[in-house]
């Protein structure tokens, strides 16, 4: 790819909340370059550089991916724990019961996507992105029935 090819899909695998600038991406380019992680391809397109990734940047590019997924298993076990402070407040006692389903739930959402990531089929992001909708679709109710209630007392 080129560089601006690269930019546009690290845009559209972030859905746009990431768009690196081509003072970043390409300095970066040259140190992967440089390095041996890749290499400029032959291009009939005048001005027009593309790279590939090298022997050397395949094998860089698996151990990042390892790191990545190894650091996804450490964020499953301590994301919920430090999360968990999301319940503190001036009623301790009654909210002590949802600390565990809350554990439970965040676990259970980054267990998922981690599933997700290593098998993102069109069907299993579907079941996904469907159980998602509605589960936040059913929190948001709750969120207001349980609002309405207050003011009703």
């Amino acid at each position: 790819m080129s560089g601006s090819e690269i930019v546009e899909e690290i845009a559209k695998e972030t859905g746009g909340r990431w768009r690196p600038s081509p003072g970043s991406l390409y300095p970066l380019l040259g140190w992967l370059q440089e390095n041996g992680y890749t290499r400029e391809t032959p291009t009939e397109e005048t001005g027009m550089k593309r790279y590939m990734l090298t022997e050397k940047g395949g094998k860089f590019f698996q151990e990042q991916t390892h790191l990545k997924e190894r650091l996804e298993k450490r964020l499953e076990s301590w994301v919920p724990q430090l999360l968990s402070g999301f319940w503190l407040s001036s009623h301790p006692e009654k909210m002590r019961k949802l600390r565990e389903p809350t554990r439970r739930f965040l676990k259970a959402l980054i267990g998922l996507r981690a599933t997700v990531e290593h098998n993102p089929t069109d069907q299993a992001l579907r079941e996904v992105e469907e159980f998602l909708e509605k589960t936040a679709e059913r929190i948001e109710e709750m969120r207001k029935d349980l609002g309405k209630r207050k003011l009703s007392r």
